[in-house]
């Protein structure tokens, strides 16, 4: 949910605690459970995090302004990507990226997402702690990737907005984010998310996906027959009804 938070809506101890606990329970390789959870409700703090500098390198701009699409029409044939106005001007102007551009400080997009966020949920990856037979840890990534789809359902499911926000990964923001927060040096910032009830008001935006002949395979790379009809001998028993 990209959209304002409601700030007259806090989110309730009850409801902090069942996405907390979804998380609690998402596997992870060998149950190793190697996260960690920053919880920040202080007006505050949140305060403090919300004036953290963030700047976008050009390098981050390029590549993101490749993804971008600058109509609707284009983005539903592209399927991929994300629309062209769903961030700052400057980010869509090349012009905008050079040192000396008086759009620099638009760049920064910490701020506007932290504003109006009742709750923001840190985590972080212990990286003392890594699944067997895995150099770089691939598996503990997947493990933390199911920590957030546990989260982000049950937000759902409790009517919640909840949204990643991926630059706090940024080297930039993490340092800052750790120093004020006094995080371990061994913990790692995997991605942080708000979390609030949305404002009703918010435009939704357009929403693609591939189809699937697009990216599944059959039984070998690259054939794309996909067969979903049930076969005769399952027709046949669900005709006849339970036994």
């Amino acid at each position: 949910e990209r959209g304002a938070f409601d700030p007259g809506r806090p989110v309730s101890g009850k409801q902090l605690k069942s996405i907390l606990e979804a998380a609690r329970w998402a596997p992870t390789p060998h149950n190793m459970q190697n996260f960690e959870i920053f919880i920040v409700d202080d007006k505050d703090r949140l305060k403090a995090i919300e004036k953290l500098r963030s700047d976008a390198s050009e390098a981050f701009l390029r590549e993101n302004y490749a993804q971008l699409s600058f109509s609707e029409d284009e983005l539903l044939t592209r399927r991929t990507g994300l629309l062209a106005s769903m961030f700052p001007p400057s980010w869509t102007d090349p012009e905008a990226w050079r040192q000396d551009s008086d759009y620099r400080s638009q760049h920064a997009f910490l701020g506007r997402w932290m504003r109006e966020s009742p709750v923001l949920l840190i985590v972080l990856h212990d990286s003392r702690k890594r699944a067997p037979g895995s150099e770089g840890d691939p598996l503990g990534y997947v493990g933390l990737g199911c920590v957030l789809e546990n989260m982000w359902l049950m937000s759902e499911v409790l009517g919640l907005g909840f949204q990643v926000l991926s630059t706090f990964s940024n080297d930039q923001v993490e340092r800052q984010v750790k120093r004020l927060l006094n995080i371990p040096e061994w913990m790692q910032i995997t991605f942080a998310c708000r979390v609030g009830y949305p404002v009703e008001s918010e435009p939704k935006s357009v929403r693609v996906r591939r189809n699937l002949e697009e990216f599944c395979h059959h039984n070998q790379y690259g054939k794309r027959d996909l067969r979903f009809e049930e076969s005769r001998e399952r027709r046949n028993v669900a005709a006849s009804g339970p036994r």
